[in-house]
């Protein structure tokens, strides 16, 4: 059964022009748009809170866990951006994941009551593994399976909670509505900064040729790390006609899995306080989360002992947090900026395991976890959800999305994507800042390069789950027409300072003396 539905207002991009060769399928279709300087530019902040109670699940696993304490709030962080009769809503969750039915159902409802359309609106998770339920299994997705698979989903498996959905919902909406009807004259400032010491890639190549995802602290077998990190960290500030700071976007690309302890927004908090010490606290902080699908805090080749949840948590968020300061103190602004989007949904194939496996994991998963290994059995259940689910969803359309802001382009995708597939994005990019934001619109789990199933592959990101089944090439797939998307648009131009004023003809009075030696006594 294949959700083709267009009701989120998605082009829809037909099998035929799926292939290798994609990029080239559209090298023509790039608008060509008059050259003309841009309408004034209005902007809007806001945040609320969707914070879960304690005792709802934690997301993040295969299996359940629950909320014991609380550290800080969950927000849905909201930036509104328009220009002439051109407006867009960035929508980012402290999540896991959304999924696109629910993520469909709120844009209608923003659209419904705040006017703008669903195509102008791009919801995206931060991927905190400390907050609310909203991910992996979700309400009513296996009730066309038997019921041996449906107590596998709901019994065993990470669900996703109705009542915290609708909850998230209402808050968003007003959230939404509060940003839409703030809208003001805005100066934006569009830049970006470098944070290399607190993101690794947590693939590495083994001595026994594969690839394996953290391999353990100093593990002797380690050749070499077996991906690249993105180190920029991406920054669109926004400020009022008095100069104030509005809010800013934030992206960056690394796991939000710190998990301080308790209810959190990862590290995403301690970004945000170290934003808001330079800014003051109105600033709203909208995080963005980039290519981050094998990058995490972790240091696999880390000679000391690596810090508790609490101090990495301050120590990924305050670096990021500090970076960002940087960059926004030397942004040049303009009150002028185009903005504009597009979006298509791309048909992608899923990966499906073997009958061989299917049989060998309904074995397992008739044994206790305890008899068989818990990872064993964890993966064998996912095995038979993936074999239920995907015999009825063979194909999965993934949204895919580009926010254009002036010279800077969003380009969003709904995967744990590799860094290595973004930075071929940002390289190929005809935009001066391209900024790939992920868990964005849907979620389709880990995409990974095409190297990772090669014969030096491997690694927890290649398993094939319910949660991660996309096929072989969806990586350069989705870079393609993310391209695709990102050449229909035509780059503003970069905010430049106002020039210095003429030299007035003499220097300054106090300074223009030779020196004075004065007399000694």
């Amino acid at each position: 059964m294949r959700n083709s539905s267009l009701a989120a207002g998605y082009l829809s991009l037909a099998p035929p022009l799926i292939g290798q060769n994609l990029a080239n399928d559209f090298t023509g279709s790039k608008a060509v748009l008059p050259s003309k300087i841009a309408d004034l530019v209005k902007a809007a902040f806001a945040e609320g809170d969707i914070s879960p109670t304690l005792g709802m699940e934690q997301p993040g696993n295969y299996g359940k866990q629950y909320h014991r304490s609380f550290h800080d709030p969950c927000k849905v962080r909201i930036a509104a951006f328009q220009s002439g009769t051109e407006q867009v809503l960035i929508v980012s969750l402290d999540a896991l994941a959304v999924y696109r039915p629910w993520v469909d159902e709120v844009k209608r409802t923003i659209q419904e009551k705040g006017g703008i359309a669903v195509e102008k609106i791009l919801m995206t998770a931060s991927h905190s593994h400390s907050s609310g339920p909203t991910a992996m299994v979700q309400p009513g997705q296996y009730e066309q399976s038997d019921a041996f698979i449906q107590e596998l989903a709901y019994t065993h498996s990470s669900c996703a909670d109705p009542a915290y959905l609708d909850q998230v919902k209402e808050t968003t909406l007003a959230t939404a509505l509060r940003a839409l009807e703030n809208l003001q004259e805005a100066r934006i400032g569009i830049g970006s900064g470098k944070e290399e010491k607190v993101a690794f890639n947590r693939r590495f190549l083994m001595k026994n040729g594969r690839t394996y995802t953290h391999p353990g602290q100093l593990n002797p077998d380690i050749l070499q790390v077996a991906g690249p990190i993105d180190p920029e960290v991406g920054v669109i500030g926004s400020w009022d006609a008095d100069g104030k700071c509005m809010g800013c976007l934030v992206n960056y690309a690394c796991h939000t899995t710190t998990n301080p302890g308790g209810i959190s927004a990862n590290w995403v908090y301690y970004m945000e306080q170290t934003i808001r010490g330079a800014f003051g606290p109105d600033c709203v902080v909208v995080f963005l989360q980039g290519a981050s699908g094998d990058i995490t805090q972790v240091n696999n080749r880390n000679p000391s002992p690596n810090p508790s949840g609490e101090d990495w948590a301050r120590l990924v968020g305050a670096s990021v947090g500090a970076e960002v300061v940087k960059t926004m103190l030397h942004l040049s602004r303009s009150n002028r900026m185009r903005v504009d989007s597009k979006q298509l949904l791309l048909p992608l194939k899923r990966r499906m395991p073997t009958e061989g496996r299917v049989r060998e994991s309904l074995q397992l998963v008739k044994q206790a976890p305890e008899q068989v290994g818990k990872t064993n059995w964890i993966f064998a259940k996912e095995t038979l959800l993936l074999d239920s689910w995907g015999k009825q969803n063979p194909i999965h359309d993934v949204p895919l999305q580009v926010i254009q802001l002036g010279p800077a382009v969003l380009t969003a995708n709904p995967a744990e994507f590799f860094c290595d597939l973004g930075l071929q994005i940002k390289a190929e990019s005809p935009f001066p800042s391209t900024f790939p934001v992920t868990m964005a619109n849907d979620c389709v789990g880990y995409v990974p390069s095409r190297e990772a199933f090669g014969p030096q592959g491997g690694g927890y990101e290649t398993r094939l789950t319910s949660y991660s089944n996309l096929e072989i090439d969806a990586g350069p797939k989705i870079v393609a027409a993310s391209l695709a998307l990102i050449r229909q648009l035509e780059p503003g131009a970069i905010p430049e300072a106002p020039k210095a004023p003429p030299f007035l003809g003499r220097p300054w009075d106090y300074g223009n003396v030779p020196p004075e030696r004065g007399r000694e006594l």
